[in-house]
């Protein structure tokens, strides 16, 4: 690729991108909506993946009852109970194949590698421990929705990374996640290239409607967009 711009720093997101736990967000998603009484269907999750949970849960509450009622943090606080303890435990969390080989590939090239997420803090610090990825000579910086004013589609996540990271050229970061509302931050970010990858919530026909550079199936596909 011969237009190819100098990457310095790429952001992950976290399940589904760089971490494979069998699509369970979506479930925990509804588990948490059932215990309230609340009925989703998988495609309606799957319409807010990927933003912070609060403003999906509150989407999903508009949606069956035409007002979010004034429950929304009730029902995140189970959400997080939920996902702490699934995330904490159960076998099926593992990285996304490949997560960590393509992670030292571009610390090795000098490229900086951060995640992003739609989870709040509570519950990245317990997949962080659970991987071993709180080594910064790995990842550089993480940061979650609730550290932010304003989680994805917004680029205020991206934008604090590059600040904390002395990265001020946004056509110099890479956005890579699963989920149209990663595409749309990293579009919104002005990234340099805005990475979609298709099987995990969203097929490539699904992501091909959002905006973005490229589509892959799979995570160890993404150093060869850098040249590595």
């Amino acid at each position: 690729m011969k237009d190819r711009p100098a990457i310095e720093l790429v952001v992950f997101d976290i399940a589904g991108t760089t971490v494979h736990d069998d699509d369970s967000v979506n479930r925990i998603f509804r588990e948490s909506l059932a215990s309230f009484g609340v009925e989703a269907e998988p495609d309606q999750v799957n319409r807010v993946m990927g933003l912070p949970k609060p403003v999906a849960i509150a989407r999903l509450l508009r949606q069956s009852e035409g007002d979010a009622p004034a429950d929304v943090d009730v029902i995140h606080a189970d959400f997080v109970a939920r996902a702490i303890a699934f995330y904490g435990r159960d076998p099926s969390v593992r990285e996304a194949r490949g997560a960590t080989e393509v992670f030292r590939l571009l610390t090795a090239a000098g490229v900086k590698v951060a995640l992003d997420t739609g989870f709040s803090r509570a519950i990245a610090d317990v997949i962080l421990d659970r991987l071993g990825w709180r080594d910064r000579s790995l990842v550089a910086a993480t940061i979650c929705s609730d550290e932010v004013a304003r989680g994805r589609p917004y680029p205020d996540m991206i934008e604090r990374l590059m600040k904390g990271l002395d990265v001020r050229n946004a056509g110099r970061v890479a956005k890579v996640g699963d989920t149209p509302s990663d595409l749309e931050e990293g579009s919104s970010a002005g990234c340099g290239l805005v990475v979609g990858i298709a099987g995990a919530t969203h097929t490539r026909a699904q992501l091909a409607a959002y905006p973005h550079t490229h589509l892959i199936d799979s995570l160890p596909e993404f150093p060869a967009l850098l040249g590595l």
